[in-house]
């Protein structure tokens, strides 16, 4: 089964996920909320592609390269903006988590 073959791309993936939501969050209770716009959309954004992504690798779709290019490049962006916030240790968290599972997407396409 390729969820059982792919078992360390998920546990990446999920970790993204919770590492991504709990930036959401916290940016939002940030004093200047607006300056962290950006990072709460790819939060959101980065969260939602890596939970869709751990499910179709679970189900062994046929798209699951496809989406694993995407996924990197969404974790891609999301680890830059909040690269940008480094201050706050939930950025921080969050880029290095996004970094991770980049790589981990990209070995699977490669």
């Amino acid at each position: 089964m390729a969820h059982q073959a792919h078992q360390e791309l998920l546990q990446v993936l999920n970790a993204c996920v919770a590492a991504c939501e709990h930036c959401a969050n916290a940016c939002l209770n940030e004093p200047d909320v607006a300056k962290m716009t950006e990072c709460i959309r790819l939060d959101r954004d980065c969260a939602d592609i890596c939970a869709l992504t751990a499910q179709w690798i679970a189900r062994d779709s046929h798209f699951t390269q496809r989406l694993t290019a995407l996924c990197a490049a969404i974790c891609d962006a999301c680890g830059a903006e909040c690269g940008k916030h480094q201050h706050h240790d939930h950025c921080r968290e969050c880029a290095e988590a996004c970094r991770r599972c980049a790589e981990a997407c990209r070995s699977m396409t490669a």
